[in-house]
């Protein structure tokens, strides 16, 4: 009897750990990741608290902290680049970007997290790289050369880079957030 209790207690937290497995896969990563949690909060600094991924497009949302009986505000929305389409793909593969956008349309910061460059250490993993996309509107051209710096000897992985962050932020952008009021 003994041994057939355990059997049935480990056949059920098996089945419980695979119920809850399924359930993260389901609904996306879990911004209990302490990785993932280091990147978003790098994103938005001020934030109190994120979703777990969500949605078509799928995107995490940032909030800021309630105040006074208030619940808390959201402050931005964060997405992967390799999440939506059309995936754009840099000289040697795609680039895995994260990106946050505020809920007015500009961009928070960007995160590159794996990028493959076939000849070295010299065009999208740099710190100015990602630099240049900070406070950027989505209704900005993206035009590499012109409102993005050409990095020589990168332009095919620069310029699916800049594409791919601009689609997705206005894709991001048409799901979720509030056109803009026009000016009078």
């Amino acid at each position: 009897m003994r041994r057939h209790s355990a059997s049935a207690l480990a056949i059920l937290a098996l089945t419980l750990l695979v119920l809850a497995a399924g359930e993260r896969l389901a609904h996306g990563q879990s911004v209990d990741d302490p990785v993932l949690l280091g990147q978003l909060e790098q994103l938005f600094p001020d934030a109190a608290s994120f979703t777990a991924k969500s949605g078509n497009p799928p995107h995490y949302k940032a909030y800021g902290p309630a105040t006074s009986g208030q619940d808390a505000q959201l402050i931005g929305l964060a997405w992967w680049t390799t999440e939506l389409e059309p995936l754009e793909r840099g000289y040697d593969g795609p680039i895995k970007m994260l990106v946050g956008m505020d809920t007015q349309g500009v961009l928070t910061r960007l995160i590159v997290t794996e990028h493959r460059e076939p000849y070295g250490y010299f065009s999208v993993e740099l710190p100015e790289f990602a630099a240049q996309f900070e406070s950027k509107n989505i209704r900005d051209r993206f035009r590499y050369g012109e409102d993005i710096d050409a990095i020589s000897r990168a332009t095919i992985t620069v310029t699916s880079a800049s594409r791919a962050v601009r689609n997705s932020s206005r894709k991001i952008a048409r799901a979720y957030l509030a056109p803009p009021e026009p000016q009078q």
